[in-house]
């Protein structure tokens, strides 16, 4: 599990692609005083597992079902990522629950200075738009930050200069693809209503039904 607070942004090494999955060196410094084999760390948000360790950097192998849910299939030698070990179980929760498991991508619709802040637009499917809230949590590239406005076909993000300088926002072009990760307790909300019968909806009938 992750919180979306990047540690370092990296610089990929190397790309091997095979027929249908591929695998990536990433030159780190910060995240590698503590990393091994084996361990958990979000690339742009997707959770991948150490498969080797250098002493400038690390390597990870990337399946074909990421490759096809992510934007991890564009990156080429020399571009930044964001990176973030897993949570640490004494750490601070200083952002949201995330999985490293995203949901889709969205594409970088706008960029525009507000004051000493910055406004990012995203524009995206609708599976992926139907569970964005204002004031709501997403991960966009596995950075944890706030939906400050939700429109038909995208949303907003207001960045503050610390996460943009700490992160690879700044590297952004208008068209770029970038991972999103919906927050995982509106998943698992939007799922039991689902399942509440016909009408989509948790009613009085069917709590007695289910034993409340």
């Amino acid at each position: 599990m992750f919180t979306g607070i990047v540690e370092e942004v990296g610089n990929i090494e190397g790309v091997k692609k095979g027929a249908g999955s591929a695998s990536i060196s990433i030159r780190a410094s910060r995240i590698m005083d503590d990393i091994h084999l084996g361990d958990s760390v979000a690339v742009n948000g997707v959770c991948l597992t150490v498969t080797a360790i250098s002493g400038g950097g690390l390597a990870a192998d990337v399946m074909h079902e990421t490759l096809n849910r992510s934007t991890l299939g564009t990156l080429r030698p020399g571009k930044p990522v964001n990176l973030e070990r897993a949570m640490a179980a004494d750490g601070r929760f200083g952002g949201h629950i995330v999985t490293g498991h995203i949901d889709g991508t969205g594409t970088l619709a706008s960029v525009r200075p507000d004051g000493n802040a910055i406004w990012y637009t995203i524009a995206t499917p609708p599976p992926i738009l139907r569970l964005i809230i204002e004031k709501g949590s997403m991960a966009i590239d596995g950075i944890s930050l706030t939906i400050a406005r939700v429109a038909a076909k995208d949303f907003s993000v207001s960045v503050i200069p610390r996460t943009a300088a700490s992160t690879i926002l700044p590297s952004l072009r208008i068209g770029d693809a970038v991972n999103l990760e919906n927050d995982c307790i509106g998943k698992y909300v939007e799922h039991l209503l689902g399942n509440a019968g016909p009408s989509g909806t948790i009613t009085a009938g069917f709590l007695a039904e289910h034993g409340f």
